[in-house]
């Protein structure tokens, strides 16, 4: 089921057949430097998804998959999901690209049209990043996606900066840009 789309992806649920192209991206240990799962074979990656159509059928969100326009090719997944930070239930912001997608912003792409419909859609009240601080590349990306105040905690054994992104922080994002485009 397609959620969204942006100039160059179409965001769609994930599902079982996209288990090849996904475990091909997921096995990738530079892709998955900075994830606590580490690289996922076809099974790891099939768990996954089977977690993700859990999300889609209880929250109404979830990992979300990333195809390129024209292509139709998976180049990795983004969205939003629960996921348990210091014993509370938060709403966390999750993505992956192939590493041929790196530094095309189409991670951004995807972020600010995730954020759109978890906000505008979805009626969530805050999402949250954790990043760890030398993962440059996903600092960049959240805050050109708004994310600028952080925490720092440890997270699976991890330091990581913990990002917040309030539903009217979102908004005032929204109403600021769509000023300075009407400039």
């Amino acid at each position: 089921m397609q959620i969204c789309e942006t100039e160059r992806l179409v965001i769609r649920t994930l599902t079982l057949n996209d288990v090849p192209e996904l475990t091909k991206i997921l096995s990738d240990p530079d892709v998955m430097k900075h994830s606590i799962r580490g690289v996922c074979d076809e099974a790891a990656t099939r768990r996954f998804i089977d977690w993700c159509l859990e999300c889609y059928a209880s929250h109404r969100i979830g990992p979300w998959a990333l195809v390129e326009k024209g292509s139709d090719k998976l180049v990795g997944f983004c969205g939003v999901s629960p996921e348990e930070v210091n014993g509370v239930e938060e709403i966390g912001l999750g993505y992956r690209l192939a590493k041929q997608y790196w530094g095309m912003g189409l991670a951004t792409e995807a972020v600010q049209a995730v954020l759109s419909v978890a906000f505008s859609q979805k009626q969530l009240t805050s999402v949250v990043v954790l990043i760890e601080p030398e993962n440059g590349a996903s600092l960049k990306v959240a805050a050109k996606a708004g994310f600028s105040e952080f925490d720092t905690l440890e997270f699976h054994g991890c330091s990581v900066r913990l990002y917040r992104l309030a539903l009217q922080q979102w908004y005032a994002l929204q109403s600021n840009a769509m000023h300075a485009a009407s400039i």
